[in-house]
């Protein structure tokens, strides 16, 4: 039996995956890690992302919060039908308690498709926005540039999973639209260093990501990401030059019948003293809106070997981390909006005011202010 309670985050070398003669290593290398991990580091990714694209983006970052508070708040998430944009220090919730961080959601180019009579969900998707270009110049471009690529990095991802799991390179692509109605969400986030009176060290609490997969930006030394295993021991999952982290989401776990492993994480604040704030970048690479895993077209079989694997690591625990239980039974869109919805209290009373009196009958939290 596989040693189910990992203590380390395994690190794979995507140059590997490109090469005839090393990608079979590579697959199995992959497959323990989706099996009995659901993280990995993925180095020698340059063939993809520029190298010297991610330098020019972690140079904008502390750029971009040092703008003035009045600029950043022109671009407020609460403007936002998408939940695209601004959200002040604070204004994030987990599982009703704050996250300490800052940040500013910007997402892959996209033109929501919505009209009236469609599902509210259609509109979880569209435009960013970005700040005045005057203010921090070439930030707009090198953003978009750097979210397309890493998407592109994740769609043919998407063809490894499905090799590691005995499907074809497209035994997944079923989940997918064309690229044109497709939109892949990302963040850029600051965690501040904590003061000595803090009563609370949570930058993000113990979570599950929703899609497929999240390929992540450590863009700043410090530690603080940490990786649940099945004894419920948090292990860290320390910045490493020159990789992404990747995760798999609930999504995956669902619609490969438990193979594919969503890993409990959150991320701490920075440790007392330190001289900066801790920065992440993660891309969250997204199912088609309409999409139900549970559903019958979408059922998968894997080879007898897959599932056996999956048999021996047993069953994962039961954690109180966001688990996304409703890909059971709503479209991949509803679940994102839920998702939201229950993060942004502020923005959803102002744009869906009947799912947001669902989740909030009594008003709005006295924190999770998108604003």
């Amino acid at each position: 039996m596989t040693d189910r309670n990992f203590s380390s985050i395994p690190l794979l070398d995507y140059s590997l995956a490109l090469s005839s003669s090393t990608k079979s290593q590579f697959i199995i290398d992959l497959r323990h890690a989706l099996i009995n991990v659901g993280f990995l580091y993925l180095s020698n990714t340059d063939s993809m992302v520029d190298r010297h694209l991610i330098d020019t983006l972690k140079d904008y970052i502390p750029k971009l919060f040092a703008l003035p508070q009045e600029e950043k708040d022109k671009i407020r998430m609460a403007n936002s039908l998408h939940f695209l944009g601004y959200s002040r220090l604070g204004a994030e919730l987990t599982k009703g308690k704050t996250d300490n961080r800052e940040q500013f959601d910007i997402a892959t180019e996209h033109i929501s498709r919505w009209k009236s009579g469609d599902p509210d969900y259609w509109n979880v998707w569209g435009p960013s926005q970005y700040p005045d270009e005057a203010l921090i110049p070439g930030f707009q471009q090198t953003m978009k540039t750097y979210l397309s690529q890493v998407a592109a990095l994740g769609t043919h991802f998407i063809t490894l999973i499905a090799e590691a799991l005995g499907l074809p390179p497209e035994g997944l692509s079923r989940f997918y639209d064309t690229p044109d109605r497709m939109q892949h969400r990302g963040k850029v986030v600051q965690y501040p260093v904590p003061s000595e009176r803090s009563q609370s060290d949570q930058g993000v609490g113990p979570h599950y990501d929703a899609g497929f997969l999240t390929i992540l930006l450590q863009a700043s030394p410090h530690p603080g990401l940490q990786v649940q295993n099945l004894s419920g021991d948090w292990i860290d999952a320390p910045p490493i030059p020159g990789t992404f982290v990747i995760n798999f989401g609930r999504a995956l776990e669902f619609a490969t019948k438990g193979i594919a492993r969503a890993t409990s994480h959150r991320v701490l604040s920075p440790p007392v003293g330190s001289l900066s704030p801790r920065y992440s970048v993660p891309l969250f690479h997204n199912i088609a809106l309409d999409v139900r895993v549970r559903d019958s077209k979408y059922e998968l079989e894997f080879p007898p070997e897959i599932l056996k694997l999956r048999d021996e690591r047993g069953n994962l625990a039961h954690t109180d981390s966001i688990n996304y239980s409703e890909f059971e039974s709503q479209p991949s869109g509803m679940v994102q909006l839920m998702g939201r919805v229950k993060s942004h209290p502020d923005v959803a009373q102002r744009h869906y005011p009947a799912l947001f009196k669902q989740f909030f009958p009594e008003g709005l939290p006295k924190q999770g202010f998108a604003y």
